[in-house]
């Protein structure tokens, strides 16, 4: 076992060993002295802090601290919606993204445009995007005369300001949702030192011919550190050029830099253009938006990664845009498209009052967490994670949850407390909040559903982290 990396983290385990017997119902509302001693070490008000935890088993609640006020839950808000569309939409659940051609096919040339429509797939990465155009090559074609049409009609989003939640927008969490959203809109930089010119290599991935990138780096004699390597990316107002400005080290051998570049549709062309051309086709048109003819059949129906599959990624790595796409997929499935952010919210609220009519906290704004007016009381969270335990699909919605010390957002988490393999939970983070939820196995082999809401000043640089091994490392042992 790994030495605890502080005084506060020996101090969890100390406190801990205390307290190895079972919880008696009269203890139910007292905090364990372990979470009580980071609260009072960090001067955090314990009424800021939220706690339910029961036995999976039996029913019974094990803990309970200010269940019932409502927080910002941050990105465990995710669980939410995931569990909905599992429950909704069913694990086997798959979008689709079709291709039509517009015009005649001969000796692979395509006398016309092709259109691409999309229909929400939230995981259309670039290698699943080379998958969309070897299907395509199957289909005959290899040259495209005309334009590449783009439809992205099945989601309406309103209006979205990048900038508008913490004035980064060119950050990946902070992208919109669109029905033929492509590799999250995200270009990955790779920078390395040029020395015979003092500069520094750039290289795109993707690389989109229609995104410039001025390069004005210098190279500065020090370690490789700091924040973003002392580099700076600076759109324009239309997201289609970058001003590369700073100086990177020239003791870094490699850094990467992920970025949204673009508008959705702009960047669905680039992708497809970039790629088509490397794998040696033609295109000989730009790109345009349209609508997907009602009397054509498609030539390709590229099906995304099952729903199963799919709330994997959205948990484990908390990918907020992943999440947004079930909820506009929520409500066009309910209610035809275009879908909506409120539709989608509809869609759970009915959800909610059929299977958990009890459940009256919940305020799930985008459905991701990444949010200042998204509210649930932890009791409420901890009896959607009960129900969510009774369903069939419970090993599908609990192996969508990073592994404790394992993966996910959880990979360097609690190695040091023996809770490593012992957590299946989402982890939530917002400045001033702290939040985890899901499930847990004690040493005894109960399992127990666990939430921890905390939002305070400040929370999220540290303690809130303490409080929640605190916590878990206290429950191990019951």
């Amino acid at each position: 076992m790994k030495r605890p990396r502080s005084l506060i983290q020996a101090a969890i385990i100390a406190a801990n060993l205390l307290l190895v017997a079972p919880v008696s119902a009269d203890d139910t509302e007292t905090l364990p002295a372990a979470v009580r001693y980071i609260l009072d070490l960090r001067e955090v008000a314990d009424e800021s802090l939220s706690i339910y935890v029961a036995d999976l088993n039996t029913g019974e609640t094990v803990l309970r601290w200010n269940e019932d006020v409502a927080r910002n839950p941050a990105s465990t808000m995710k669980l939410v919606t995931t569990l909905a569309a599992l429950d909704i939409l069913g694990p086997s659940y798959r979008w689709q993204t079709e291709v039509f051609a517009l015009g005649d096919i001969e000796d692979g040339r395509l006398d016309g445009d092709l259109l691409i429509k999309g229909y929400g797939d939230p995981f259309l990465v670039t290698e699943r995007v080379w998958q969309l155009l070897r299907a395509l090559n199957l289909a005959g074609i290899r040259e495209i005369g005309g334009d590449l049409l783009i439809d992205d009609s099945y989601f309406e989003v309103a209006d979205h300001d990048p900038a508008g939640f913490d004035r980064q927008p060119l950050r990946a969490y902070n992208v919109a949702p669109n029905a033929l959203l492509m590799n999250f809109k995200v270009i990955r930089y790779w920078f390395e030192p040029d020395h015979a010119s003092n500069g520094v290599r750039v290289v795109l991935d993707p690389p989109l011919e229609n995104l410039r990138v001025e390069n004005r780096l210098a190279l500065a004699d020090r370690s490789c550190r700091g924040y973003q390597r002392g580099i700076s990316i600076i759109p324009n107002e239309s997201f289609d050029t970058m001003f590369l400005e700073g100086h990177f080290p020239s003791r870094c051998q490699r850094y990467a830099m992920d970025r949204t570049a673009l508008d959705h549709n702009a960047f669905a062309y680039g992708l497809f253009a970039a790629l088509w051309r490397e794998s040696g086709g033609v295109l000989e048109g730009g790109w345009r938006p349209a609508l997907a003819p009602e009397d054509v059949e498609p030539i390709v129906s590229f099906p995304s990664l099952s729903l199963n599959e799919i709330i994997t990624r959205v948990n484990k790595h908390s990918n907020n845009v992943m999440a947004r796409q079930l909820l506009y997929t929520l409500a066009a499935e309910a209610f035809g498209a275009p879908g909506t952010e409120e539709g989608g919210r509809e869609v759970i609220e009915s959800w909610l009052l059929e299977r958990l009519p009890e459940i009256e906290s919940l305020e799930l704004d985008n459905g991701a967490g990444l949010s200042r007016e998204a509210r649930i009381d932890a009791r409420d969270f901890g009896a959607i994670l009960e129900y969510a335990w009774r369903q069939p699909y419970m090993p599908e919605f609990a192996a969508s949850l990073a592994l404790s010390g394992h993966d996910g957002t959880l990979r360097d988490r609690f190695e040091d407390f023996g809770l490593a393999g012992q957590a299946h939970l989402k982890t939530g983070s917002l400045d001033h909040v702290s939040a985890i939820a899901g499930y847990m196995q004690a040493r005894s082999g109960r399992r127990f559903a666990v939430v921890v809401l905390h939002n305070h000043q400040d929370i999220h640089r540290g303690p809130g982290e303490e409080a929640q091994t605190a916590l878990l490392r206290w429950l191990y042992e019951q």
